[in-house]
């Protein structure tokens, strides 16, 4: 069925109306509705729609570990707070760093957690940030920035042991199958990392300005808001009650490790169940998701253990897991909402239209720098970039193939499209997960990174043209 441009009109609504209501949550349900009263312009049809874009999302099996797997590792944190664990390790590392530059040195140290999800490093050492960056009195932004731009251009130019890699060997196959173009799909792959301008060039620009003058920091600071969402009254007592634990350092310390060897370890098991050979087959093989969701439900039995056997009250433990948890429910629903409204967008005809449009006359030097511009613009509409990704490759390699333009660089070009959306748009994960982790206004915190993004992305477009010429 063709469905033309209302298969844009969703994600047209959700930015503009997060905007104006200064809350993303209203753009998401309005945007999905738009979608499914599309599809069934009745009252009761366009509402089941609705619910039922939002019980395939859950239903999927990648889905529901993402989100389980963000629970858990929410409960972990908040049983860590009232251990102690938190504000022992934030003391310990605390007494290292003591300045601004020594908080951004901490951060690009710990670029080695980034191996499996940005999501999982941000999870990670973003409390501990937190902490530092009010201890310190630094602005919140500038450390959100810093982790996010050490993060998510990294993991998409890891060629092994991520949960990316598989997602994206498997869409650059589907998209090689379905031109007819043979040859090896993640060799493909390895050559499109060096045509990932924008994650390379975002490296760049993350380095020279997180380790800017803090002159010229402090300016920034001034016009940021403290805790942009919600009542500064809110969750009063547990801060409180979470100021007043002893400092245990191991008790962050010994589940992280315990945590990172278990994901190791059965990745290496994982993908060897499945057929990897060596090491490196392994991890490339494996099920990243399933795996770090078996990994931080294996850490939490044995971490709860640990816990009662060092005089822990297993009533508040309990009760701090769950809050934990908890305040990451926000973002679990975003999640949720953002792949609702893709699935909707999908049955609306989205990628068709985008093809239909563009067709097969471009200039073939053009098509990397074209699929770049138009993948970043819709990757930060919709905040994900598997889902453009997934939207893109096929597009993106027909074009190329159509028009002899380089494949690799077309892939790279598609690549670097998602990470543009994931890395800038105020519905990406890693933008929602770091704002929620750090309390900061989730669109405020989207607007301070798009400045920088948009540099990034018109250097990345030059880049395209004319690499593009040259080749």
């Amino acid at each position: 069925m063709e469905y033309s441009w209302l298969s844009v009109l969703p994600f047209l609504v959700v930015i503009p109306i997060a905007i104006w209501l200064k809350e993303i949550m209203p753009g998401l349900i309005i945007g999905l509705l738009i979608g499914s009263f599309s599809l069934d312009p009745t009252i009761i049809g366009g509402l089941k729609k609705s619910i039922q874009y939002i019980i395939q999302t859950m239903a999927n099996s990648d889905n529901i570990k993402i989100i389980s797997f963000l629970y858990l590792f929410g409960g972990l944190i908040g049983a860590m707070q009232i251990s102690g664990g938190i504000k022992g390790f934030s003391q310990w590392i605390g007494s290292k760093v003591r300045s601004e530059r020594g908080v951004v040195l901490l951060i690009w140290l710990t670029i080695p957690f980034t191996f499996m999800t940005p999501m999982f490093r941000i999870m990670m050492i973003g409390p501990v940030l937190k902490s530092l960056s009010e201890r310190i009195n630094m602005s919140k932004m500038r450390v959100g920035y810093a982790l996010d731009v050490s993060t998510e251009p990294i993991i998409v130019m890891l060629p092994v042991a991520t949960a990316f890699v598989g997602f994206m060997v498997s869409v650059v196959s589907g998209a090689m199958q379905q031109n007819a173009i043979s040859g090896s799909a993640y060799q493909v792959f390895l050559f499109s990392i060096v045509f990932n301008f924008y994650a390379i060039i975002m490296l760049i620009i993350g380095l020279f300005t997180t380790f800017r003058s803090t002159s010229t920091v402090k300016q920034e600071s001034a016009g940021e808001s403290k805790n942009g969402e919600g009542n500064e009254l809110h969750r009063s007592g547990i801060k409180k009650e979470l100021s007043l634990v002893d400092a245990k350092p191991w008790n962050l310390i010994v589940p992280l490790i315990l945590l990172l060897s278990l994901t190791l370890f059965l990745l290496w098991e994982d993908g060897q169940r499945r057929g990897g050979e060596t090491l490196l087959e392994a991890f490339a093989v494996a099920d990243a998701t399933f795996v770090m969701l078996l990994a931080i439900f294996i850490t939490l039995l044995f971490t709860f253990l640990f816990y009662l056997l060092r005089k822990e009250k297993l009533p508040e433990i309990m009760f701090h897991f769950f809050d934990g948890g908890n305040q990451l429910m926000t973002a679990i629903l975003l999640l949720i909402l953002v792949w609702s409204l893709s699935l909707a967008a999908e049955d609306l005809g989205f990628s068709q239209f985008v093809s239909s449009t563009l067709g097969t006359f471009l200039p073939g030097f053009t098509v990397p720098a074209i699929v770049f511009t138009l993948g970043s613009l819709v990757s930060y509409f919709i905040g994900t970039s598997w889902g453009t990704w997934g939207l893109f490759m096929p597009l993106g390699v027909a074009l190329a193939a159509a028009t002899g333009a380089s494949i690799p660089m077309t892939v790279g070009a598609v690549f670097a499209s998602g990470t543009f959306g994931a890395f800038a748009s105020p519905i990406g994960d890693t933008t929602i997960t770091t704002a929620s982790i750090m309390e900061m206004s989730i669109i405020e915190y989207a607007k301070y990174k798009l400045k920088i993004s948009l540099i990034g992305a018109a250097i990345s477009i030059a880049a395209y043209i004319l690499v593009g010429l040259w080749l």
